[in-house]
C-alpha cells in the first residue's frame, strides 16, 4: 500500500513539460489525452491529482455521484475540474511532425521528401491527421482483427448494456447498479412519479413498459446485488427458476 501511495504521489507531481525537450517525436504523445489517445481537445485538469484530459472525454465521469480519476482512480470533486489554460497555450506554441507525413513514400523518385519533415502545431494536429492522406493509407492497411484461438461462435451483435444505467427520473447516465441506488436515494427520495426500472427492463425477462409504484423501495429490495453475479442471461426465467430449485434441493 505504501508503494502504491508513493507511485500515485509521484504521478500527481508530474507536470506537462515546459518545452519540447523530449524531441519532436515524443511531443505529440506527451500532449495526448490518456482516454482517447489523441492530442488534447479543450483540455481540463482535475484539481486534486492534476491529471489532464479532453473535456469531452472526462464528461462521463462527471455524471456519477462519486467520480474517480480515470488515470489514478483517486476520488475528486467534479466542481474542482478547471480548464487547463497552460496546456492550451503550449498546444498553440509547440509543433510536431505528423505521424503520416513523415513516413517514407513507396517510391522516393515519385514522392520527393523535403529536407525536413513538415511541422504541425499541436493545436491543429487533430484536424491535420483527419485529412492526411498518408494516415488514411496506414489505417487502410492495418491488419484485421483475428481471434487468438479459432472459434465457430458468431460475434455477438446488439448486445444490451446491463452494466450501466440511466436514472429514470433525471436521465443521469453511466450509473452502475450501486451508483443508481445511491443517486436515487440522495436525489429523488421524495419524487412521486411512477417510472420504469432501467435494471429490470435491461434483463431478458424485463418489461420496458412496466412502471414501479414505489421505485425507491423496489431498488432497495430487488437490486441489492448485481444480476450478472448470479444470472445466466442465455436462459429464460423458467429455466433459471428450475436450475435454482434443483441446486437448492441438491444442497439440502
Amino acid at each position: 500500500m505504501a508503494m502504491f501511495r508513493s507511485l500515485v504521489a509521484s504521478a500527481q507531481q508530474r507536470q506537462p513539460p515546459s518545452g519540447p525537450a523530449g524531441g519532436d517525436s515524443g511531443l505529440e504523445a506527451q500532449y495526448s489525452c490518456p482516454i482517447c489517445l489523441e492530442v488534447y481537445h479543450r483540455p481540463v485538469a482535475i484539481g486534486s491529482c492534476g491529471h489532464t484530459f479532453c473535456g469531452e472525454c472526462l464528461q462521463p465521469c462527471l455524471q456519477v455521484p462519486s467520480p474517480l480519476c480515470p488515470l489514478c482512480r483517486l476520488p475528486f470533486d467534479p466542481k474542482k475540474v478547471d480548464k487547463a489554460a497552460h496546456v492550451e497555450k503550449q498546444l498553440s506554441s509547440y509543433k510536431a511532425p505528423c505521424r503520416g507525413c513523415t513516413k517514407k513514400r513507396p517510391s522516393p523518385a515519385a514522392w520527393p521528401r523535403p529536407s525536413s519533415p513538415p511541422q504541425v502545431t499541436l493545436a491543429k494536429m487533430r484536424v491535420h491527421v483527419a485529412s492526411c492522406v498518408r494516415v488514411q493509407e496506414q489505417m487502410a492497411h492495418c491488419p484485421k482483427f483475428v481471434p487468438v484461438v479459432p472459434t465457430s461462435q458468431p460475434i455477438p451483435s446488439a448486445v444490451p448494456n446491463r452494466s450501466t444505467f440511466a436514472c429514470p427520473y433525471c436521465g443521469a447516465r453511466n450509473l452502475d447498479q450501486q451508483e443508481l441506488v445511491k443517486h436515487c436515494v440522495d436525489n429523488h427520495r421524495s419524487d412521486p412519479n411512477r417510472v420504469v426500472c432501467p435494471i429490470c427492463s435491461a434483463m431478458p425477462w424485463g418489461d420496458p413498459s412496466y412502471k414501479s409504484a414505489n421505485f425507491l423501495q423496489h431498488l432497495l429490495h430487488r437490486h441489492k446485488f448485481s444480476y450478472d453475479t448470479f444470472v445466466d442471461y442465455s436462459i429464460d426465467e423458467e429455466a433459471a427458476f428450475q436450475a435454482a430449485l434443483a441446486l437448492s434441493l441438491s444442497e439440502n
